[in-house]
This record gives C-alpha cells, structure tokens and sequence, in this order.
C-alpha cells in the first residue's frame, strides 16, 4: 500500500494561515515564529506562499528536494517554494495555462533569491538537449550581469536590487524552455551620484575595480584605489561575506555565455569607467565682466581621460558644462551655467549614462535569449519587484511614493484575482456563491493614477506648466484639489482636522494606503519627475566616436532635433505599470511574498515588531480573510477518503464503492454538522478550521490506536519469530556439538595410539642401533690392530732406506714451507688496485728475487686489466684521445702538461641546445665533435676576431659568433698540415693544399684556449678515415702562413716580463707576424 503524506502531517505550529485558530494578528505572528524557529521558513495562505528570509544557508534546496516536490500536488508535502514554482509549471505544461508568480517584500527580505530558486527548479524539471540546455544556463546566467548593474549594498540587505524585473519566460509545447524576455522598471539612478551613509553604489563599480586585471584597468584609466572616485562611498566599500574581484570573474564568463562579444564587453566598461571619470569633474566660479557667474572646470586631466574613452572632443564637451541651449521654433538662446547648474548637469549625465546603458544591457540581453521559433509560446512570468516601502523617519520621497502606488496596483490584482479564482472555483464546484466583503484599494489607485485630477497627473501639470515651478506649487496643487479625498491628508488643505496635527509637517503630505499610512516629503518630486538632460549634453554625447553612445543618446542627433519636452519619470513608470498589469491580468498568478524576520541580517533572530509592520503592508491579514471568507478547507474526494477512511468502519479498510459517496458515508458517520460542509462535483469544502481540526483529532486518535494494535500483533510476531528461530538453533548447535564431541574423542584414541607406537618404534630401532654399533666396533677394532701390524713390518723392512734419504726430504720439506710462508705473506701485503701505485713488499730472501719481480709485473698487468675493464666506450675515447694527445705533444710543447688535467669536453657551445644557433645548427647536417670559439687573426695588424669553429667527421667549419653566419667551410681533405709552436701560447695554422677550392682565400691563423684537444681531433679524424692522408703536425717556433697571394712568416718568441702574462700578436712588416709568449714559470 502507497504510502501518502499531506500538509497537515507532523505539522509545525499551521502550515496554512487559513487553518488558524483563532485567526488575530498575534496568533499570525506566533505561528510565523514558531515555525521560523524550527527552520520552517515557508507558510502557506491558501496558494500564497510566505517565506521568511532565514539569513543562512539551509538544507532544503538539494537536487534530492527538487526530486521530492516533482510533480506532487500543492498541499501534499511541507510548505515550500518549490510547490508553488512546481504548481505553476504543471498547470503551464499540462493545462496550457499562462502563468505568473509575483514575488514583493521589502529590501533584504529575499526577493531575488526566491525568484533564482524558481528559476533553477524550473530549470531542473524541464527537459534536457544541448539547445535546451543552453537555452537555460543563458536565462540562469542573464542573473548575475543583471545584479552586478542592478543592485547595491544598503543598511537592510548586502546584495539589494534597487530595480524591478519581470522576465517572461518562454516554453514550448513539451515544456522545455525557448527563451525569455526582460522587462525593468525604475533603475534608482539617483544612487550613481549619491547613496545613504552606510550603503553603497552598484556593484559593478566595485568589482571592476577590484577584479580587472592591471592591464584592463590601464585601458581604462582606472586605479584599483576607491577613495579616488567622488561616486563611491568609502564608509561601506568592503562588504564582509562579498568578494568583488570574484563576482567580476563571474560577470565577465555570465556575459559570455549570455552572447556578448568581447568589444561589447569592453565598451560596457569603458562606459562604467566614463561614470566614476565624470563624478570626478569639478567646478569653480568664474565672474564675467556683466557681473555674472559662470562655471569652469577646475582640473580637466579627468575630463581629457573620460573624452579619450568615450571619443568626445574635449572642448566640445567642456562647453556643454558651461553653457545651456535653449530652442523654440526658430529661436535659439544660450545661457551661461553656474556652478550649482553645472554640478546639476554633470550629475544628470552620469544618471542619464548609468540608467540608458542599464537599459540596452537588459535590450541585449532579450536579443540573445528571446524565442527562436515564431510560434505560440507557453509563458511563464517571474516578477521580482521592490515591495512598500514605509521609512520610520518620513523621509520617503518620489522613489518611494511610485513604487508604492506599483504595490497598490499589485494588491488590486491580487484582491482581484483572488476572489475571481475562488469564484471561478465555487462555480466549477456548483457550490453557491457567498458574496466576499473586502477592502477594495481601487480608490487610492484612483488618488494616484486618475488622468484628470490624480497625483501624478498634476504632478505632470505642474512639470510642464510655464513660470515658476516648485514643489510648493505642486503642494498647494494637492491640498486644493485632493482636500476632500477620504484617503489624502494635508496640514495646509481646506480639511480642517488636520490643522492641529503636528504629526503631519507642512511640506508633506499624507496618504492612506491599503497597508496604512504614509508621509512623503514633497522636496524634490519636481526634479526627480522632470527627470531633465540639457540638450546641449545630449547633442555632445551623440558627436562621441564611441558606438555604443550613439546608441544610447539617439536624441542628440542634430538631423533629428525633437523640440517636444520628454516624457515625464511618472508618466513612463504609469504606463509600464499599465502594461504590466494588463501582462497580468492574462495569466495565472502566483504570490511569494517574502518578509525579513530582522534588521540585523542575522539568523535565529524574530522581531516581532518588524515582522507585523511587514505582514500589515502586505496585506496578509486580509489575504487569510478573503481566502477564510468563503471555505477555508477543500480537498478532493479520493485523498480525503484516503486520510479519513479508518474514522468509520464502513470504509475501513476499503472502500468499494464511489469515493464521493464514501466520504459521504463518513461525514454522516462521524456526525458532523451539514452547514460546516458541503459537496462540490471532485472535491468537499469544509467551511470552518475547527471542523478540520476535529477530523485531524479523530484521525490522529484512530492512528494511535491502530499503532498499538500493529504493534501488538508485530510484538506476537516477532516473539513466535524469536522462539522458533532459538528452537532451531538449539538443535544447529546441539547436533554441532555432539559431531564436535565425537572428533575429539577420536582424535584423542588416535593420538594415543599413535604415542604407543612411536615409543614401540623408538625401543626397537634403539636396540637395532646398539646391536649395530657394537658390530661396527668389532671391525674397526680388527682394522686397527691389522693396520699397526702391517706398519710394524713396513717400518721393519724399509728403515735402511730411510735414514739415506733423510736430508734431502728435510730440506724438500724446508723450502717448501718457506714458499707458503712467502705466498701467504704476499697475499696480505698486496697494494691498492690503483694502476699508478707503484708500492710492493720487499722480499724475504734473495733466492726468490726472480719469482718477486715476476710476481709483481703479472699484479701490474692484471690490475691494469680490471682497471681497463671498468672503462665505457666514451670513456675509452677520451682515453685513446689523451693517449694520442702524449703522443702528439708531450715534451714537444710546453702547453701540454697544463691540458693533461683538463677533460675533452668536445662541444662547449652546446649547438643544438641554445636557440641563438639554432640556425646554424641546422645548415650542418653532420655530427659535431668539436664546437668553441677562436680567435682569426687578422694579417693586417695582428689582432683576433671571435669565430665559432665547429669540427665534422668531414668539415672545419667557422661562423660568425654574434650571428651564426657561416663564414667558411673546409673539408679535411683539403688540409694539409697544421702548425704551432712549442710554446704555452694557443695558436695555430690551419695550412691548405694548394690547388684546393678552399685556398683561394689562403690558410687560416688562429688561436684557442682548446690547441691540444683541437689539433689531437683533426689528428684522429685524419688518421681514421681509410682514404685520406694522415694529416702532419708541424711544432715550430716559426713557420709560414699563405695569406691569399702572399706567405707571411709567423715567429714566436719570449716575451719581457714588462708585457705582463698574456700573448699578444703584433704585425712587424708585410712579410712578418710576432707573437709574444709569456716566459713559463
């Protein structure tokens, strides 16, 4: 049997406020702070949903969660979010019915998050595929771009959104989504120029300081440095718990995977950066010959950084803050612009610049996730907009009086809405329609809204009438006017109740809203609704070379000059409001209303105080009434038989008929008062909580009872079980044991039996072997007694020939223990292993002076053959090469005991490895034996160039050291000797033969720091090559060297100690070379 869960189990405190009882505002409050205590931070008011921002990180948001309230209906699980967010999309995706969910709350009470967890569980249980998938990882990321641009930190919520967003969202017949389109309404724009001690501007100024790179923030003409920007805040820079450099990261990939290019990207930055440019602009007065006061821009360094981003000229710009321009028909007029008038005017275009790019960002961000395909679309809308708005201190302005007349607009169509789908509801149901008393607050939208004499009209009146305007005329406007108005109070209007009451200031006024009262300061409303941009800066920021400016001040274009004033700010939030209702007003709502259980963004705390002050604006108390005014409880026959069946014996625990006319049977059964219910077509409506109250009584009663009965029978089960379980294990064990007792007596017999025999064994072998030894004693005795007998008449027989051979075996005997003596002697007197130790013992005696010297020449050479053994092939090379080397050198050149030490390493360049050769490396394709530098001497004076000499199998090759430019390139066969001296110096002549290509140019003089190994290389290369000569060494103190057409004579000799140690070359004529070698010491 399925087992079914409901609202009502295990409930903490009501989960639905209709089911409350008593319903009083404290009972209300109590119930929310019951049931926030216990972390339950969602109630229900009927299909409303109430959710508590809990100020931490709950549990209850798992992909397992998500599984849980998939596609289960709304009252059947705990209150939650995703009931409602599954709800909507099941009557979208099965019904085909358009829908709506309306999220409102104050700032800080988790608008936002609530409208990302609809979202995400939307996204979770929709369908899955590539284009589906991206479709919604692009509505999911549109967020984090919207919120950088959009939000701010204020006193009640560190991430506020201080704009109002509904976002369609578009799906197909499947319910997979499509795309989606944004709308905003009311960018708070004045927070770029100004914010509240305490609070900060738009996130994204402070991540793109914090997050850009160094590089960006060059091309930006940024510092990383927030206190050198006028338009942020210090106090509240840093925020604890929000890391900015991490959120622009996020931003930047969220930007992407929406469909921005990296140039679109780049702009929107450079246009961020052109605001925080401009606030960093100031003035100073300048008096003009008429008497006049002009304004001048004090340092213009940020005005030329903000026009070089933005592609203005400079003076063009410069100018429009100091003059305004003033057009009707066919006049012109300029005016010169104070200093205030000039701050004004800066501010004006940094809000203007903020506000109209925040606008083309949510315009681009349509064009990448708008539906595809031209087809009707299932829509589902989500509407994240500020609730009402009530400061302590009535200090509410413009702002708050237009999103409050939002929520007005808002609380009619709930109202509306509300009744309707109940009405609709009863009629389905065919049950008779009670007609619901409720406030209706059209009256006060009527105050603001109404096009002859509302607010906002005359507001508009005043904005555009000539003469002196000011927010006193619009006042006096108000109190003239609106007076009579049962909702609109005033201490300077014609009602004179008000004349007294100090609560009400002079320059304020008083409306009576649907959620109480509230008092706007009428300083201000003018400005704020004008909304106004000098033409002069429109025109200016239009001649920008920047593409995306043009885009964003279109009625700067001077072909297009519109000499019409503007609308007003609350002539265009009227008619986005209209639309929006009109939006609504065709789909299927959804409420969430979010409430913040503290100021102090703090988890576990209540306060009562601000929680009522929340549920009274939001008019929650009159959504549980309206909803409580006709009937407060309805469910369908099937899951109320199902919950109530084991009430009444007739339908316990079947029921087999009708499920109406089983709850029928129930009902009468458990003598319940008609008038507390009746029987609608599918489902029974029960009128008053207490009767669902006494159902859940009895139920739970009922329960108890067939708990102790289940257990009852669950207990004589579980003993029998027990029993017949120990039964049959007695019996295991006892047949295991009596086998176990068998094998251990049969093990001890056999192991007795075995001891017998052992100790039956042990006696006869004992006795064998006495026997045995006893015989073999009798023979070796017969042996023994023979042996000496025989060596009785042996001794007898051949003692003659002993005693005349006696000396010489004394002396054989002699020698002979002498030489083992020597031998083993020699054995532990043996030197090292070390080939030139040349240490061995003395001899003892003279007469083996031959067998010593022989001895220690076979030593020598098998230790030198294990030394050689120990060689590898490389090794052995060098070897072989220094061998060569003696032979070529020792005692013929006085350089040569100083390059025994030194190992040949070969190629001292590393050629292959070091890039800077890497070309030439390449031009030889042989393997290099030999690479360094030496110096070519110049005939003409004597003195060297650096060349990199590389030696092959088969070349001599000389490069250019600084280029790696081949320079020459000699085959081995064209070499015919090579000459040195036999002193310390390291020069050498590389003699050609004649007739050879390479002798064109003559022979090559060099000198090297490597003479022995080069010259001992070009010897073997030469010697080991089967079919060239073996090349000849000449070591002479003088010899000649063909230089092209002419032989010079190159002579070393001994130099002075005056001339130092080093060896120097100096041309003496035409036909003579002298090379000066240091004396060696």
């Amino acid at each position: 049997m399925e087992v079914k869960t409901s609202l009502l189990d295990n409930m903490i405190g009501v989960g639905d406020m209709v089911l409350l009882e008593p319903l009083t505002e404290d009972s209300f409050l109590e119930n929310l702070k019951k049931r926030f205590d216990h972390n339950e931070i969602y109630t229900y008011i009927g299909s409303v949903v109430i959710s508590l921002n809990p100020y931490r990180s709950l549990p209850i948001y798992t992909p397992d969660k998500v599984e849980e309230y998939r596609n289960r209906n709304f009252y059947e699980l705990s209150p939650h979010i995703y009931a409602l967010a599954d709800e909507a999309y099941r009557s979208l995706r099965d019904q085909d019915k358009d829908q709506c969910i309306l999220i409102t709350g104050e700032s800080g009470a988790g608008k936002t998050e609530a409208s990302k967890l609809v979202m995400s569980y939307v996204a979770a249980v929709c369908g899955k595929g590539q284009e589906v998938n991206k479709v919604k990882e692009q509505l999911l990321q549109s967020n984090p771009v919207l919120e950088a641009f959009g939000n701010a930190k204020t006193v009640r919520n560190d991430n506020s959104s201080r704009f109002g967003k509904y976002m369609d969202i578009e799906f197909d017949f499947k319910g997979d989504p499509l795309g989606g389109v944004i709308s905003n309404y009311l960018l708070e724009k004045s927070r770029v120029v100004k914010q509240p001690r305490g609070e900060r501007n738009f996130h994204i100024f402070y991540q793109l300081l914090s997050g850009a790179s160094d590089d960006t923030l060059k091309k930006l003409k940024l510092e990383r440095d927030f206190s050198k920007y006028n338009y942020l805040s210090l106090d509240s820079a840093t925020v604890s718990g929000l890391d900015d450099a991490a959120n622009f990261r996020t931003v930047r990939n969220a930007m992407q995977i929406v469909g921005f290019m990296e140039d679109e990207m780049q702009s929107v930055l450079e246009l961020v950066a052109a605001v925080l440019k401009l606030g960093n602009i100031e003035f100073k007065p300048e008096s003009r010959c008429n008497g006049m006061d002009e304004s001048r821009i004090k340092d213009k360094n940020d005005l030329k950084e903000m026009c070089e981003l933005l592609g203005i000229e400079q003076s063009v710009l410069e100018r429009a803050f100091s003059y305004r321009t003033v057009e009707a028909k066919m006049e012109k007029v300029s005016t010169t612009l104070n200093v205030a008038q000039a701050y004004y005017a800066r501010d004006a275009l940094a809000k203007n610049l903020y506000s109209r790019l925040f606008s083309w960002l949510v315009t681009r961000i349509n064009e990448s996730i708008k539906a595809q395909a031209k087809t009707r679309h299932k829509v589902m809308g989500v509407l994240d907009i500020y609730g009402f708005e009530i400061f302590e201190d009535g200090d509410n302005s413009f702002e708050q009086f237009i999103i409050n007349y939002c929520n007005e607009k808002l609380q009619q169509i709930f109202i509306e809405l509300t009744l309707r789908e109940e009405q609709e509801e009863y009629i389905r149901e065919g049950i008779e329609w009670t007609n619901i008393e409720y406030f209706n607050n059209a009256v006060i939208c009527d105050l603001i809204e109404n096009n002859q004499n509302g607010i906002l009209a005359m507001l508009d009146e005043e904005c555009l009438r000539p003469g002196t305007v000011t927010d006193e005329t619009f006042l006096d406007k108000l109190n003239t006017i609106c007076a009579d108005h049962q909702h609109f109070e005033s201490r300077l209007s014609k009602n004179s109740k008000f004349l007294n009451d100090h609560s009400l200031p002079h320059n304020c006024f008083r409306i009576q809203h649907y959620a109480g009262k509230v008092l706007y300061r009428v300083e201000g409303f003018v400005d704020k609704n004008n909304d106004l941009l000098y033409r002069d800066l429109s025109q200016a920021m239009y001649k920008a070379n920047h593409s995306l400016i043009k885009q964003l001040f279109p009625e700067g274009n001077p072909v297009k000059v519109n000499l019409k004033r503007p609308p007003t700010a609350g002539f265009q939030f009227k008619a986005s409001v209209g639309t929006l209702m009109s939006n609504l007003q065709t789909k299927n709502p959804n409420y969430i209303r979010c409430i913040k259980p503290n100021d102090k963004k703090a988890s576990h705390i209540f306060n009562e105080s601000l929680v009522c002050h929340q549920a009274r604006y939001l008019g929650l108390m009159e959504n549980v009434r309206v909803r409580r005014a006709g009937y407060a409880f309805r469910q369908a026959y099937e899951p109320c038989l199902e919950r109530y069946k084991m009430l009444c014996k007739n339908t316990w625990p079947h029921w087999k008929g009708p499920a109406r006319q089983g709850v029928e049977v129930l009902m009468t059964n458990l003598q319940v008062p008609a008038e507390e219910y009746s029987y609608g077509r599918s489902k029974i409506f029960i009128r008053n909580p207490r009767t669902l109250f006494f159902l859940e009584e009895k139920r739970k009663q009922c329960l108890e009872d067939l708990a102790t009965l289940i257990q009852k029978i669950y207990r004589g089960w579980k003993c029998r079980s027990h029993f017949l379980l120990l039964k049959k294990s007695q019996i295991v064990v006892a047949s295991w044991y009596r086998r176990y007792a068998q094998q251990k007596k049969y093990q001890k017999i056999k192991h007795s039996t075995t001891v017998v025999q052992s100790y039956t064994r042990g006696w006869q072998a004992r006795k064998l072997l006495r026997e045995l030894k006893y015989q073999k004693k009798c023979e070796e005795a017969v042996t023994t007694i023979a042996a000496f007998w025989h060596g009785t008449q042996v001794r007898r027989e051949y003692r003659k020939f002993f005693r005349a051979n006696a000396g010489k075996k004394i002396y054989n005997f002699t020698i002979q223990r002498i030489m083992q003596k020597y031998f083993l002697g020699l054995k532990s007197k043996l030197p090292s292993m070390s080939p030139i130790d040349k240490t061995w013992p003395a001899r003892p005696y003279s007469f083996l002076d031959g067998v010593h010297a022989e001895l220690r020449r076979i030593f020598h050479l098998w230790r030198c053959k294990k030394y050689r053994s120990q060689f590898t092939e490389e090794k052995k090379a060098v070897y072989e090469e220094k061998l060569e080397a003696s032979e070529l050198f020792k005692d013929k050149k006085a350089l040569y005991p100083s390059s025994v030490r030194q190992p040949f390493k070969g190629d001292y360049l590393e050629i292959s490895k070091n890039p800077k050769y890497q070309k030439l490396s390449s031009a030889v394709d042989e393997k290099i034996l030999l690479a360094d530098v030496v110096n070519k001497i110049n005939r003409a004076n004597g003195k060297g160039s650096p060349r990199l000499f590389l030696l092959t199998k088969k070349n001599v090759v000389l490069a250019d050291q600084k280029t790696g430019q081949l320079k020459a390139n000699v085959p081995l066969t064209d070499l015919a000797s090579v000459s040195t001296s036999s002193q310390t110096d390291g020069f050498f002549a590389l003699k050609l033969k004649e007739g050879s290509a390479s002798a064109i140019k003559g022979d090559f003089l060099l000198s090297s720091d490597h003479l022995i190994e080069m010259i001992t290389k070009l010897h073997r290369i030469s010697s080991m090559a089967a079919d060239r000569e073996k090349l000849n060494i000449d070591i002479l103190d003088e010899f000649l060297v063909q230089f092209k057409q002419d032989k010079v004579c190159v002579k070393f000799i001994q130099g002075s100690p005056k001339n130092g140690n080093s060896v120097s070359c100096k041309r003496k004529n035409n036909r003579l070379l002298e090379v000066s070698v240091p004396a060696s010491s």
